[in-house]
This record gives structure tokens, C-alpha cells and sequence, in this order.
């Protein structure tokens, strides 16, 4: 049997970065195991080196960039690709290694995938106002309209480039590791460690503590709530100050201790209104708990009524209400059935063999490609 050699390339790949690393370490894992695939994943480096199928690429490290680095060169993307010869590639990032790829594509004729993971015009608009807006949409339109597909983590993401003028656009969710985040790794023992009473409820957030995550909302739900319940913030860029009846871990966790205090938890509280996918929602899903959100961005897709509420954007009293809903509902019967749902729609295997549907559909085989469970 043939093998195609499937590769992939971004530069959004650092020791603490958040959903692209997740997916693209997930599939790298998956693929490796699929008979008649080779996958090669190409991402930013200090020097060139290549490791169990891994390729890194010199480029600068970003000041203040949390271990991110941004390639300045083209050339040494594009040869790296020229060498290994894949018959598809995927772009994961829209800056100067999905121009890498483009060019790449006309050397050695093969079909290239663009993965939309972040809304670039709202980035950009949020960052440094909405003067570039024009800019940074026609750039989207034009780059994104070189793929032979575009594939994006949800609904509302996909419809907004086809809004842009770009066409074949396909809803591809991503997953979440289901061994990793499990209700077995709850640990009885968090509210002692944390210095809470036995009786509270204990709500978390993981995360960037980024602007667009919108954590004044969630502290200021907080106040409201009161005393009986608790919030554990973990992630890094957390706020210093905050009510008594919070909890800040200010630092980047790696998966397995952020699952263990999600599994530990009642519920994920997510004020964030700019999701593209949203992946912690997933996570904290897969460990036993339900969630309550924002009805804005992607959330609207993945947080069904087995997996939690959603309340209004930016509203800290929608929040409270909906929070103390959630628990007078029962937050244990909730987090089954969420767990459940994840396991049905969100599991690597069946995100998988979806992308090799998609891989299938670009490179015109007859023969399927298929993950073998």
C-alpha cells in the first residue's frame, strides 16, 4: 500500500499555546498510528531539527511572547517542504509560513489546506482599533482564497469567510482528549487545598487572562454570588485583584493538572464573546462538568442543553442567574450527560477521520483514507 505524506505548518506552536497545539499534537499522535500515512509537522524553532516526524525552523523568538517566535523568512519554510515532498500540506497560521506553503505548492504541485483558527480582522481591531479592519479583510479574502480548501473550527467562523468572499469553506470542529480530561481525575481534596469550605461551589475558568476573555465579567458575577461560592482562575495574564471569593492561580498548567482541577470543579464559567471554537468548554465538558457561557461566538454550536446554560453576553447578573440555575438544576447529572456528548461528537477519532474525508476529497483518491480506530 502507498503512503501519503500529509504535512502540516504554523507558527502558532509554543511550550504554553493554547488550541492549535492542542489539535495539531493530537493528530500528530493519531496519524502516526494510521497505516498508509506519513505526517510531518513543521513549526518555529531555535535552529533546525527533526524529531519523531517533527520539524522545527529557525525563527525569532517573539519579546514577551511567551516562548511564541515569528518567522522573518520565507525561504527556509518553503525549502524544508520542497525536501520532504508531501502530497498535501495544511497551513495552520495565516502569516508568512502560509505564503511559505503557497509558494511551495507551485514547486511541487500538490494541494494545500488553509486552517482558519483565528478571526484575524477581530484580532487585529481588538488589538489596534477598527482603522485596519478593511486592511486586514481583504488580506483574509486574498490569502485564504489561494486554498484548494479552507476548513474552520465552527459555524460562525466559516460564515464569516464566506461573508469575506471566500469560497469552499467546511465546518471542521476540533476535539478534546478524552483519556486526558476524564471525571476519574477529580481529587476531593482541592477545596482544602485551596482553602474553601466543603460545602461551596466551586467554579472554574482556564485560560489566557486576555482581554477578549472578558474576566471583569466573571469576577464582577462573583461579587453577586457571594460567599457560597468559588471561583478558581488558572492560566496566565491572570487580574492581581479580585474579590475574596476567588482563587488565582497565575500561570501557565500543563493539560493533566488542568484536568485535575477541572474534574474537581462543578462547573466552567466562560465569559469570553469572541470564541472561534473553544476548546476549554470541550475539556471541561469531557471532565464530568457542565458549563455556563455566553450565547455569542462559537459557544452557541457546542454548548447544547446537555452540556450547560448559556446566558447573555457581558451581563455579570445573566451570568449569577444562570450559574445558580445550573446548580439548582443539579450540576452532577449535568456534567454526565455533558461527558456523554463529548464522547459521541468530540472525540480525536471522529475528528480525524473527518479531516481524512477532507484530505481525501482535496487530492482526488478513489481510495479512502481512513482512520482505523
Amino acid at each position: 500500500m502507498s503512503t501519503v505524506h500529509i504535512a502540516d505548518i504554523t507558527m502558532f506552536y509554543a511550550p504554553a499555546s493554547g488550541g492549535v497545539r492542542t489539535y495539531l499534537d493530537a493528530k500528530h499522535r493519531r496519524l502516526g498510528r494510521e497505516p498508509g500515512i506519513r505526517h510531518s509537522l513543521m513549526i518555529p524553532g531555535a535552529r533546525f531539527s527533526e524529531r519523531d516526524g517533527i520539524y522545527t525552523v529557525p525563527a525569532p523568538a517573539l519579546p514577551f511572547g511567551k516562548g511564541y517566535r515569528f518567522p522573518l523568512r520565507l525561504a527556509p519554510w518553503r525549502n524544508v517542504l520542497r525536501d520532504l515532498q508531501p502530497e498535501l500540506i495544511e497551513v495552520g497560521d495565516p502569516y508568512l509560513t502560509a505564503w511559505a506553503a503557497l509558494d511551495a505548492r507551485r514547486q511541487l504541485d500538490v494541494p494545500v489546506i488553509g486552517f482558519y483558527h483565528s478571526d484575524l480582522p477581530l484580532l487585529v481591531s481588538n488589538r489596534m482599533g477598527p482603522w485596519f479592519t478593511p486592511n486586514v479583510e481583504a488580506y483574509v479574502r486574498k490569502l485564504y482564497g489561494n486554498f484548494d480548501r479552507v476548513l474552520a473550527p465552527s459555524r460562525i467562523m466559516a460564515d464569516k469567510l464566506v461573508d469575506l468572499g471566500v469560497r469552499n469553506v467546511h465546518v471542521q470542529p476540533l476535539g478534546v482528549d478524552l483519556q486526558t480530561f476524564h471525571p476519574q481525575r477529580r481529587d476531593p481534596g482541592l477545596r482544602a487545598e485551596l482553602g474553601v469550605a466543603e460545602d461551596s461551589r466551586l467554579l472554574i475558568f482556564a485560560g489566557r487572562g486576555s482581554k477578549e476573555k472578558n474576566l471583569p465579567v466573571l469576577l464582577n458575577c462573583m461579587q453577586r454570588l457571594g460567599k457560597r461560592y468559588h471561583l478558581l482562575l488558572v492560566g496566565s495574564a491572570m487580574p492581581a485583584a479580585v474579590p475574596d471569593n476567588v482563587t488565582v492561580i497565575d500561570e501557565f498548567r500543563p493539560a493533566a493538572q488542568v484536568a485535575r482541577l477541572m474534574a474537581s470543579a462543578d462547573a466552567l464559567v466562560h465569559a469570553g464573546d469572541q470564541e472561534t471554537f473553544g476548546l476549554v468548554i470541550l475539556e471541561a465538558m469531557a471532565s464530568g462538568i457542565p458549563v455556563v457561557a455566553v450565547a455569542a461566538g462559537a459557544f452557541q454550536e457546542i454548548v447544547t442543553a446537555q452540556g450547560g446554560l448559556l446566558c447573555a453576553p457581558n451581563d455579570p447578573q445573566a451570568m449569577a442567574n444562570a450559574v445558580r440555575e445550573l446548580f439548582a438544576q443539579g450540576c452532577a447529572e449535568r456534567g454526565q450527560l455533558a461527558r456523554r456528548h463529548v464522547e459521541r461528537h468530540y472525540a480525536w477519532d471522529t475528528v480525524v477521520a473527518s479531516l481524512l474525508e477532507h484530505y481525501q476529497a482535496v487530492l482526488g483518491q478513489q481510495q479512502p483514507l481512513r482512520a482505523h480506530g
